[in-house]
């Protein structure tokens, strides 16, 4: 017997954001882990084009010292 999982759906798409704010740090900490890396599409559901997005966000964000790089 197979269980099937139900597919999780895009955070972003949910909510209609198109742009994603590198300043809205509490947002961007959701989709990393405790040691500062971003989370896996899969982990979260995101869509490639809004994991990209949430990429470029979260390293422009690391570049302000909005979130940090490796939490020690």
């Amino acid at each position: 017997m197979e269980i099937q999982q139900e597919k999780k759906l895009c955070y972003f798409c949910q909510h209609k954001m198109d742009k994603i704010d590198f300043k809205d740090a509490y947002l961007l900490r959701r989709f990393m882990n405790s040691q500062g890396k971003i989370y896996p599409p899969k982990r979260h559901g995101t869509c490639a084009r809004h994991q990209r997005t949430l990429a470029n966000a979260i390293k422009k964000a690391r570049s302000m010292a909005l979130v940090p790089f490796v939490v020690k």
